[in-house]
């Protein structure tokens, strides 16, 4: 029992520490003043709080791009990095809506449009929008986001026919206490708040107070004869305002509902049937202040998708953009202050694009497309985090698996090139950072001729990852069924192949290109597993020395158009071309280009001779690579390939350590066995067929 009290007393302490100290305690309209001059920020509007909200959980700056990275979608430090976003194109969209949303701070104009997330299914827009909400939940609790809004209290004392049950009553809008004052005193305090204020933005508040608000302060002025000061001292009090999506405060979402039962008073409130016979009809506070515009004041209005709404029901939307109010029937105009994001898939957004009467809607909005990955190792880091917020201990991710599965999502999103130097794997190569200097690619220019090409924009087409992510489940599943331990890339190919076409939002027209591309994938993993199985049988640190150095040898004497020594004679000779060809024919480098590699090496030693440095082959990536697969060429006719091949237990020294090799590589031990058939029987096909 006392296990159990203390185990209580620590959860409700901790839960305690988590809240605001002053989350229940009401304050004084004085000590906002006071509050609010000493710390101009508690009386921001929404855009400015939402922008500071991304700054306040910390940035990264990318020079190279021009990007900034915010660590609220990049390391997710509230979550520990469970809900992270990956890949250049992706944050380059949260960079873009960010710019908006601050330039809103700035009363540049976009504080004035609907910030709407255009992309593909499975792009991450819905998860942006939901973890841009958990994390404004998460900033009104400290102290840098705080905010406050006010009640009305002892309205009964004064107003004769107030219900006694609303004797306490809450500003329906939840507006900034600021809105009490009339407007002339309270651009006198925002004046004086503005000049202690250190922000890139100036604070302002013109809003009129809500109409039930507006009754209250008119009945009570009457009461105090204009006496200001005495209604804000007796029937005010200032309470601190958390946003909570769950309780509808400062968060709301709205999601459309079947086109025929669309009801303007869910964005706009409607009146409060139990009221009427209280107030009468038209009395102001008989009006329900529940509509989702109502709901996110002061916060964030989130609209999933969005352009499925009837064109008369986005009308609503004109006003709450342009105007920054809603007009609720039979109701003056209220003023409301959030951030109004929406969310659309792309035939949505075709069809109201090409739509005449939604011109008005559409010069309202400012488009922000967040298109699929590019990359497919940061594609690849998504199904890593699928898999490690999923209950799967037991099972052995080999290498290549997921890599190879991104590949494939990303050769379906990527426009195909206009270069006869540059196929679609060398671009999708080319943007996940692998530049080969011997095609001379140009990714800045590849990235701008998808942009002409593309209908909309490059990455905005393609597989999803959410049915990429589906066949990996479905081939773990199947590996535990069979007692397999480990996942291997021939595994997820198998699911891919056999589903492609039973996927809804796959269109059939992109059947055959699609099943093109898995087989192109599988041709770059037979690559990378023949590498794998090269190194685990052929790799020799040493020899790689020595045939580096013998290469650099060669290389220095053919610039310099000089002789060299024979190793075995002593005598003077010509440059060995027939072995520098050997090496550099493993680049696929052209006779025609040589010289340019040749002499791109020699500047590389050259530099590390300077910087004091001692040559060492395998610190040049494609010089390693070269000199490795020359080995391989060399040795390979020795190896009996039979082994291999062999399914039988492992009863070979030789076989065990090929084995072992590969494990230290990361694979686990089955999944060893299986990648040493699967490229024994890959080398001893093209062996055959190069007889």
């Amino acid at each position: 029992m006392t296990s159990e009290t203390d185990t209580l007393e620590r959860l409700s302490t901790a839960y305690q520490q988590s809240m605001p100290a002053d989350l229940r305690e009401a304050k004084s309209f004085g000590w906002y003043l006071d509050e609010v001059t000493a710390d101009p920020k508690i009386a921001r509007n929404a855009h400015q709080r939402v922008a500071d909200m991304f700054d306040h959980y910390g940035t990264t700056y990318d020079d190279e791009r021009g990007v900034v990275e915010y660590h609220l979608a990049s390391l997710d430090p509230l979550n520990d990095g469970e809900n992270t976003f990956y890949g250049r194109v992706v944050h380059q969209a949260i960079h873009e809506f960010v710019n908006k949303v601050k330039s809103g701070s700035r009363r540049l104009g976009p504080e004035r449009r609907i910030k709407l997330l255009l992309g593909p299914v499975g792009s991450g827009k819905s998860h942006f929008d939901r973890q841009l909400r958990r994390y404004f939940e998460d900033y009104t609790l400290t102290e840098d986001g705080r905010m406050y809004t006010f009640r009305w209290t002892n309205l009964c004392d004064v107003i004769r026919d107030q219900d006694p049950s609303d004797d306490v009553v809450r500003s329906p809008m939840n507006q900034d206490p600021l809105v009490l004052l009339p407007i002339e005193q309270r651009r006198d305090v925002i004046d004086a708040m503005n000049d202690g204020l250190d922000a890139p933005y100036t604070i302002q508040n013109e809003q009129a107070l809500d109409p039930e608000s507006e009754f209250y302060m008119d009945r009570l002025l009457a009461h105090y004869e204009d006496d200001l000061q005495a209604v804000l001292e007796n029937h005010v009090e200032i309470v601190r305002f958390v946003a909570d999506e769950n309780k509808r405060q400062g968060l709301e979402t709205f999601e459309p509902k079947d086109k025929k039962n669309q009801d303007e008073t869910e964005l706009t409130g409607d009146v409060n049937y139990s009221k009427i016979a209280v107030y009468g009809e038209s009395d102001p506070r008989a009006f329900d202040y529940s509509g989702a515009f109502c709901n996110a004041n002061r916060g964030i209005f989130s609209g999933e998708e969005l352009l499925k709404l009837q064109r008369e029901f986005l009308y609503d939307f004109l006003h709450a953009t342009q105007e920054q109010t809603i007009k609720p029937k039979n109701n003056p105009r209220i003023d409301i202050d959030q951030v109004i994001v929406g969310r659309t898939n792309m035939p949505e957004y075709k069809d109201k694009k090409g739509d005449e009467k939604m011109e008005a809607f559409n010069d309202r909005t400012k488009r922000i497309d967040f298109p699929y990955v590019l990359s497919y190792e940061d594609e690849a880091r998504i199904y890593q985090k699928m898999l490690d917020n999923a209950d799967v201990p037991d099972i052995h991710v080999e290498p290549h698996t997921l890599e190879m599965a991104g590949l494939f999502g990303v050769l379906t999103r990527v426009e195909e090139p206009d270069s006869d130097r540059v196929d679609l794997l060398s671009k999708a190569k080319a943007y996940n950072g692998e530049i080969d200097e011997a095609t001379d690619v140009d990714v800045k220019k590849l990235r701008e001729e998808a942009d002409q090409t593309a209908e909309i924009g490059e990455g905005m087409v393609g597989i999803s990852p959410r049915f990429i992510g589906d066949e990996i489940a479905e081939a773990i599943m199947d590996s535990k069924h069979r007692d397999r331990e480990y996942l291997s890339p021939l595994t997820v190919f198998s699911f891919f192949e056999e589903n492609l076409e039973h996927h809804g939002s796959i269109p059939e027209a992109e059947f055959e290109r699609y099943y093109r591309y898995l087989e192109r994938v599988r041709e770059e993993y037979r690559e990378r597993a023949i590498e794998d199985v090269r190194n685990a049988l052929a790799y020799d640190v040493e020899e790689i020395q020595r045939q580096g150095e013998k290469y650099m040898d060669h290389v220095m004497a053919h610039i310099d158009d000089a002789t060299i020594e024979d190793e075995l004679t002593g005598r003077e000779q010509e440059p060995d071309e027939t072995f520098l060809r050997a090496v550099e024919e493993e680049l696929d480098i052209p006779s025609d280009r040589k010289d340019d590699f040749r002499q791109e090496v020699s500047n590389w030693v050259s530099r590390r001779a300077r910087e004091g440095e001692a040559f060492d082959p395998t610190d040049n990536e494609r010089l390693r690579r070269a000199l490795e697969r020359k080995l391989w060429e060399d040795k390979k006719h020795n190896i009996n390939f039979s082994a291999l091949v062999s399914a039988g237990e492992i009863d070979d020294e030789e076989r065990s350590a090929w084995i072992d090799a590969l494990v230290e590589q990361g694979y686990s031990k089955n999944g060893a066995k299986e990648v040493l058939e699967f490229a024994g029987a890959e080398v001893a096909r093209s062996e055959i067929e190069e007889q």
